[in-house]
């Protein structure tokens, strides 16, 4: 599967994907407004199984100030005049199967794009009627949407791990910790990334030696922001 090796590595090995990026939000008559910077990290590895590959993976990022690029900890926000405390990203795992579709793929002079368009519409691990102040809806509905990058040469070479440059673009709901209860807008990301051998000193301290290795073995549920949430305050 030829984007299995533009994502990851067909022989096993770990990868590590690094991204930075914009935090953008609005409200239904105002904005939109230039949130956050946004840095993180994805640990892969691929493992053949049931005819198809696991993607196994833990990922964490950071927010930071839109301006002096600093790691944030606490949050004014501008919406409701409240200062929040900064909830990182440490999702362990956030695993996925490949193989059972194809992934649609476009040859631009000497490279090939494969886009990964993620419509995404479940029950909120967090109900309005169990937390006003974090829960925009019942239902968590948001867009994930990636491009990947590759050497057209690169991908037919039968190479393990394809080099690749990547665009990410996440429209979602406002995240929990910034308490903006059922306030209509949401919040859009636009990042770019690379597979990477490492990443920058600032995020490796933060996020700790867990988050540089990828999962041994396959396991459920796979963690988001909002059960993260869920998890911390208790359900």
């Amino acid at each position: 599967m030829d984007f299995l090796r533009v994502r990851a590595s067909s022989d096993g090995a770990e990868t590590i994907s690094y991204w930075t990026g914009d935090v953008y939000g609005w409200q239904d008559d105002d904005g939109p407004h230039h949130l956050f910077g946004f840095e993180g990290l994805n640990v892969a590895r691929a493992v053949e199984a049931d005819g198809g590959w696991q993607l196994l993976t833990r990922e964490a990022a950071l927010y930071l100030d839109p301006g002096s690029r600093q790691v944030l900890d606490s949050w004014p926000n501008p919406f409701t005049g409240h200062e929040v405390e900064v909830q990182h990203v440490f999702n362990d795992p956030v695993n996925q199967r490949l193989g059972a579709y194809p992934v649609p793929e476009t040859r631009l002079g000497g490279q090939v794009v494969y886009n990964v368009d993620v419509r995404l519409a479940y029950p909120s691990p967090l109900k309005v009627a169990d937390f006003p102040d974090n829960s925009a809806s019942d239902t968590y509905r948001a867009l994930e949407l990636f491009q990947f990058f590759a050497s057209a040469a690169d991908v037919e070479s039968g190479m393990a791990d394809v080099p690749c440059v990547f665009s990410w673009c996440r429209v979602s709901p406002w995240l929990p910790w910034m308490a903006m209860g059922q306030r209509g807008g949401g919040l859009v990301y636009h990042c770019r990334g690379a597979k990477v051998e490492e990443v920058p000193e600032r995020l490796r301290a933060r996020v700790g030696e867990h988050f540089l290795h990828a999962p041994q073995e396959w396991s459920a549920p796979n963690m988001t922001s909002w059960t993260a949430f869920a998890d911390r305050v208790g359900r």
